[in-house]
């Protein structure tokens, strides 16, 4: 079965988008993946074919409603294999990880809610099973871009995707770090060497530099990601 990523969005123009070239595209194009794109507007009940109104309880901006979004889901999972799991992008939700990425490259595919405005109904959320996705401590204007990354995160997972599926294993996060630094010719540059190390073909020693490069970057740059080593291994 062919991993199929079904996104719901205000704007099925932006798609592929990025996710049309280099691995993702040609993967695309060999039918290692497909990408769907349905538009939400398309479930609107009115001419205009609205599909937000103002918020309940007053505020700023608008909310997309309850009954277009779950429409628009309905339809989506009508269309998708089993097991296809339900995915909001959204600034609130649970943090993308590696991890995640990985058990969804396993799966058969997704189905991703791009919310716009202020935001969805919470009502449809809940009443649908809807799993919160974020890409970072920031907002977006849309959940498109988050949706291209997600996508892409899990693509580049799938069997023959990747060029060299070893390099999967040693990238960042693969073992709970950071990847070490990476170097290549020429030797010298602007007076920078090459690590003799590197250059010694002792593939020990090599191995034990770069087990050694990728703790201290992680310690330095993301101690939360070593507080959660330290415990996985004690």
């Amino acid at each position: 079965m062919t991993w199929r990523a079904t996104v719901l969005t205000l704007f099925p123009e932006m798609f592929p988008g990025p996710l049309g070239l280099s691995l993702a595209g040609k993967a695309l194009g060999d039918g290692k993946w497909a990408l769907q794109t349905s538009d939400i507007r398309d479930f609107a009940t009115d001419k205009h074919r609205s599909v937000d109104d103002t918020p309940a309880g007053g505020g700023a901006g608008m909310v997309m409603r309850a009954d277009i979004a779950a429409a628009a889901i309905d339809a989506g999972r009508a269309d998708a294999a089993p097991g296809t799991p339900a995915i909001y992008l959204s600034p609130r939700g649970a943090p993308l990880t590696q991890a995640r990425a990985h058990e969804l490259a396993q799966g058969p595919g997704v189905l991703l809610l791009c919310g716009r405005f202020e935001g969805v109904d919470q009502r449809v959320l809940e009443a649908r099973d809807i799993e919160e996705i974020s890409i970072g401590d920031y907002v977006l204007s849309g959940g498109e871009l988050a949706a291209q990354v997600l996508i892409d995160a899990v693509v580049r997972l799938l069997p023959g995707v990747a060029g060299n599926e070893g390099s999967l294993t040693e990238e960042s996060f693969a073992a709970g770090l950071l990847e070490y630094p990476h170097y290549t010719k020429p030797r010298e540059w602007e007076g920078r060497a090459i690590p003799e190390v590197l250059l010694s073909g002792d593939h020990e020693k090599i191995a034990e530099w770069r087990r050694k490069q990728a703790e201290a970057l992680t310690k330095a740059r993301r101690p939360d990601l070593w507080a959660k080593r330290g415990k996985s291994q004690s």
